[in-house]
């Protein structure tokens, strides 16, 4: 391991806004399930980022919503440093991050704790479509903690996951609420809410769109 990326894990056990348990799959229920709304000091909504790498679009939606609570979700310790440290760094009291497999989700939450899952630019698994993130082995897990009410959120580079997440959406009937296939190019109406986190955009998604790549976007609820 090299002597940066071991100083960021040092450094990571000392963030007061990065959580980092022990877990296996026959671990107990984390202390944390239940608890978020006492951790954030308020009862915000709470949303989360699965698979958030280095929270570069959890900590911007965090700065622009301030009165909404973000949890971005990871496996990764040395890309969550990064977002644990911007979080500080522009003091966003309204930011956690959580290293955990999004396999042990429902170890950190109850049912009804989570008001919004967003999914952003996750692996589309080519070869593995069981290990695609709005594959129906997932979605039952975001259906055990999101709220009656709750949306999962998925905005993609990858057409086969947009597609297959499309699919997926019709087989089980689960209610659409935006289908945009292209964010930059769409007549669809959307809210002023919805349409000021579309246009948030990381480093990477930049490069895309300069590459000619469509960013597509789709939300549906699976409670209603």
């Amino acid at each position: 391991m090299g002597k940066d990326k071991l100083k960021r894990f040092n450094e990571n056990e000392t963030f007061q806004n990065l959580f980092q348990p022990t877990l296996q799959y026959n671990s107990e229920q984390s202390e944390l399930k239940g608890n978020w709304s006492k951790e954030f000091q308020n009862d915000n909504n709470i949303i989360l980022e699965l698979g958030c790498g280095r929270g570069e679009y959890t900590t911007g939606l965090a700065s622009r919503n301030h009165n909404k609570n973000y949890i971005g979700v990871d496996i990764k310790g040395a890309r969550l440093w990064r977002g644990a440290k911007t979080a500080l760094e522009n003091k966003l009291t309204n930011v956690r991050f959580l290293r955990t497999k999004v396999d042990f989700i429902t170890k950190f939450f109850e049912p009804g704790e989570i008001n919004e899952i967003w999914l952003t630019f996750s692996d589309p698994q080519p070869k593995k479509p069981r290990k695609r993130l709005t594959s129906p082995l997932f979605i039952e897990r975001y259906k055990k903690i999101l709220n009656q009410k709750g949306i999962i959120h998925l905005k993609t580079d990858s057409q086969l996951l947009y597609e297959y997440t499309l699919e997926q959406i019709q087989l089980h009937h689960y209610k659409i609420l935006h289908n945009i296939k292209n964010i930059d190019a769409t007549s669809e109406k959307i809210n002023e809410d919805l349409k000021k986190t579309l246009s948030y955009r990381t480093f990477y998604e930049e490069k895309w769109l300069k590459d000619g790549i469509k960013i597509k976007y789709l939300s549906f609820s699976v409670n209603s």
